[in-house]
């Protein structure tokens, strides 16, 4: 997720951006203040946002201020911007063998918890982590055991937050590049947490999945369907890859310009069965304008 161009220097739209049947946005800054995101995803077209709730390269979180987490959710419903996500940092790894690794990513989950509650957001999105040093398996268990360990004492359900696990693009130790292991981890906190699943099209391309031609789409969404559930499935991280289908390297492309092509995101934006979902980009800024054109190129693959 690149730095964004700042548009709040531009003048407010006079009339709404173009309406879609879809909930399309985009990753946004929080610079100079939370609430600057919602006004910033406005300008840019959205009508959902994912953000960052503090840094997230760094363990040290600062506070959320309560009248701007207001002003915030005055701007969310003024604007109609539903849903929120907040990214988790990326130092968390509820998997790691590590025991004050392992004490450091609760901590900073259970922070990012609170500030998703804070805030109001609707979900909170989480890769799984590295069992580096471990199997599989094992950090699977961890990852929902950890997971449990950071909810403790808070109402997630009554707040109406979800934790969503993303899938990854299946590194060698990561958790979650397969949708079966995404799956795993639901089933275990079902009982427990409000939990779904945030599926990134990057990430499933690189690792292996076939969502370039319709008959590969066709079976990698029967297949999500049997394992995650597509009811389960929240938010879908629209980036194109600049690596090759099965390569396993995360880079993220414009939509439209890298490995997958427009078609597939047109399939799945029309897909009656992913009605529900909130369609948001984490496509790089090279140039200024990017994040806009990022964007307007979902809006218009819609109907």
């Amino acid at each position: 997720m690149a730095r964004e161009q700042d548009v709040l220097a531009r003048p407010a739209p006079k009339r709404p951006p173009l309406l879609t049947a879809r909930r399309i946005g985009i990753h946004t800054s929080t610079a100079g203040g939370i609430h600057n995101a919602a006004e910033r995803a406005y300008r840019l077209g959205c009508n959902t946002l994912q953000i960052f709730s503090s840094s997230p390269r760094q363990w040290a979180a600062h506070e959320l201020s309560h009248p701007l987490c207001d002003e915030m959710l005055s701007l969310r419903a003024k604007y109609d911007l539903r849903p929120l996500a907040i990214h988790t940092n990326y130092l968390v790894n509820l998997a790691s063998i590590n025991r004050l690794f392992l004490e450091k990513s609760i901590a900073a989950f259970r922070g990012e918890l609170e500030r998703a509650l804070a805030v109001c957001a609707e979900y909170l999105v989480l890769h799984p982590g590295s069992f580096r040093g471990s199997d599989r398996e094992a950090g699977l268990l961890q990852t929902a055991a950890a997971i449990a360990a950071s909810t403790q004492g808070l109402d997630l359900a009554r707040s109406g937050l979800t934790i969503l696990i993303e899938n990854t693009a299946g590194a060698e130790f990561s958790l979650g590049g397969s949708f079966e292991q995404v799956a795993e981890i639901i089933a275990r906190l079902r009982a427990i947490v409000p939990i779904a699943a945030c599926i990134d099209t990057c990430h499933a391309h690189v690792a292996g999945y076939d969502i370039v031609s319709q008959e590969g789409i066709d079976q990698t969404l029967q297949h999500l369907d049997r394992t995650v559930g597509l009811n389960h499935v929240k938010v879908i991280h629209c980036n194109d890859a600049k690596a090759p289908r099965g390569s396993k390297l995360d880079r993220h492309q414009h939509i439209g310009k890298g490995t997958i092509g427009i078609k597939p995101f047109r399939i799945l934006l029309n897909d009656p069965r992913l009605a529900h979902v909130a369609f948001i980009a984490e496509t790089p800024i090279d140039q200024p304008g990017d994040d806009r054109r990022n964007v307007d190129a979902l809006k218009k693959l819609v109907g």
